[in-house]
């Protein structure tokens, strides 16, 4: 765990942005300490990353949220897509830097503005907000969720929270027992009640972030003990099948 102060340091990012982050919701620590420090793990670390690199590009800070909150985020597809913008980005750099070059050799200014055209950077990023901050399922979510309190999210959560407890309590059973795939029946309907329509599909890929985004896998984990991320994205698996 590591302090605000030494999450400052270590990546460059003020105290004061990252209370700030807390306070949005975006960057939430993972606990806080007896003494109130607010403290952060690597999970929250690889958060944060992904939040500078949007920030990179240039995305808006709720544009952000919305990705990396949005259901079944990838991390790794989603750094691809970063790559790509970069890419981008450097591409476009480089042309302006070519371009500023020309004028100065030349001695005159060329009236180009081909090197400004941001066209392809904007129509990509406008990719990427769709594939995560503007599906159905989010906007369903947030028409869901719209107008309940904190405390009210709270106890949804801990609902949630519960129902992974319980599927731990069953890992030593098999993935195909009757008993656990009610479970996941229930996981189902719950999220489909509380969050966003639950198709098989939707349900395959949660199954798939719950062991492939390590900030989940270890939610997960401590709730139901070592192994229940991969317990339940096996029973998920039987069940979509």
């Amino acid at each position: 765990m590591r302090t605000v102060n030494e999450v400052s340091k270590l990546t460059g990012v003020s105290v004061r942005t990252l209370h700030h982050y807390d306070a949005i919701g975006l960057l939430k620590p993972t606990k806080i300490s007896d003494a109130g420090y607010r403290l952060y793990d690597d999970a929250s670390l690889e958060r944060l990353q992904n939040i500078l690199l949007f920030r990179e590009l240039q995305f808006p800070l709720k544009e952000i949220g919305a990705i990396l909150d949005s259901p079944g985020f990838a991390p790794k597809e989603a750094l691809k897509q970063q790559i790509k913008l970069l890419e981008l980005k450097r591409a476009r750099l480089d042309a302006l830097i070519d371009f500023a070059r020309e004028i100065q050799e030349g001695g005159e200014n060329k009236m180009n503005f081909n090197a400004f055209d941001r066209t392809e950077i904007d129509q990509y990023a406008e990719e990427v907000k769709e594939r995560w901050g503007a599906t159905e399922a989010y906007n369903e979510y947030a028409q869901k969720t719209k107008g309940k309190t904190r405390k009210e999210l709270d106890m949804t959560a801990d609902e949630l929270r519960n129902l992974f407890a319980e599927l731990g309590s069953l890992r030593q059973l098999p993935p195909d027992q009757k008993e656990v795939q009610e479970k996941i029946i229930k996981l189902q309907e719950f999220i489909s009640a509380n969050y966003y329509n639950c198709t098989t599909d939707i349900l395959s890929g949660l199954g798939q972030m719950y062991v492939s985004d390590e900030r989940f896998k270890k939610n997960i984990d401590e709730l139901g003990g070592e192994g229940t991320a991969e317990f339940v994205r096996q029973a998920i698996s039987v069940y979509v099948q």
